[in-house]
């Protein structure tokens, strides 16, 4: 998707600064970022330790505040709302998956999947249907009641994109997707965030060190020293090209 400031973005970072700390020891994370994304985009972000990446996808992902500049989500200035405001944006519109899964050790992947629901105060039934949706998007039909024990790490890497899902987000935000996974389960996700995107039209927001991970992407942006060194198209997306269903996760 275009970076160009004619192209209607469902995202826009418009000089946004992040300072952390006080006097002479401030800590400047962001220093004036200007990113925009559209509806549909799949955006690989990239950058070392300290390059301000983290805190952009904490600012994404309505997690943290500017100390100055705009975030405008859908013409929204996120800037202006309060924390239950942004509570509520985070809840209906985006979707979150970390590295390490973050799934409730003695809980089934179905009720891991239903607690974005619960806490929206959906009723049961309409938590079990919708959980056993998005498990089977994720090729995880018949694993509803299995617990993270009983799962391989590609497995509870889907259950936990299943839970991101489960609310229909506009905006899917993955922090290393990948990073506790083989090159194997690692390829297997990714092909996974590409369906989300291409089929289901999700925008995807991934943080990633590992440039073939990035790869899948169709654009990259790598944060250097606060602000974005570079915001490329990628012409040749990793991901397949064409829409296919989801294939199953196999056992470890």
């Amino acid at each position: 998707m275009s970076n160009a400031p004619g192209t209607p973005a469902l995202i826009a970072l418009q000089q946004v600064t992040k300072t952390y700390g006080q006097g002479a020891t401030a800590l400047q994370a962001l220093k004036g970022v200007d990113l925009r994304i559209a509806a549909g985009d799949f955006v690989a972000i990239m950058g070392p330790s300290g390059s301000g990446k983290s805190t952009a996808m904490n600012m994404l992902g309505c997690l943290d505040t500017p100390t100055t500049g705009e975030y405008l989500f859908q013409g929204v200035h996120v800037e202006t709302l309060s924390r239950d405001q942004r509570a509520r944006l985070r809840r209906n519109f985006l979707g979150f998956v970390f590295q390490g899964f973050n799934l409730l050790a003695r809980t089934s992947a179905q009720e891991n999947v239903e607690l974005p629901l619960l806490y929206r105060g959906e009723s049961a039934k309409a938590r079990h249907a919708a959980a056993a949706r998005a498990l089977a998007q994720v090729g995880l039909a018949g694993w509803e009641h299995h617990t993270p024990a009983e799962l391989s790490g590609g497995q509870q890497q889907r259950v936990a994109i299943a839970r991101a899902i489960v609310t229909e987000p506009a905006v899917l935000l993955a922090d290393e997707p990948t990073g506790n996974l083989d090159t194997q389960r690692s390829h297997e996700i990714m092909d996974l965030l590409w369906a989300l995107n291409v089929d289901h039209g999700i925008t995807v927001l991934m943080v990633t060190h590992e440039a073939d991970m990035a790869a899948y992407a169709k654009r990259i942006v790598r944060f250097v020293d606060g602000v974005v060194a570079s915001d490329v198209p990628n012409p040749h997306p990793a991901g397949r090209q064409t829409p296919a269903e989801v294939m199953p996760a196999e056992a470890a």
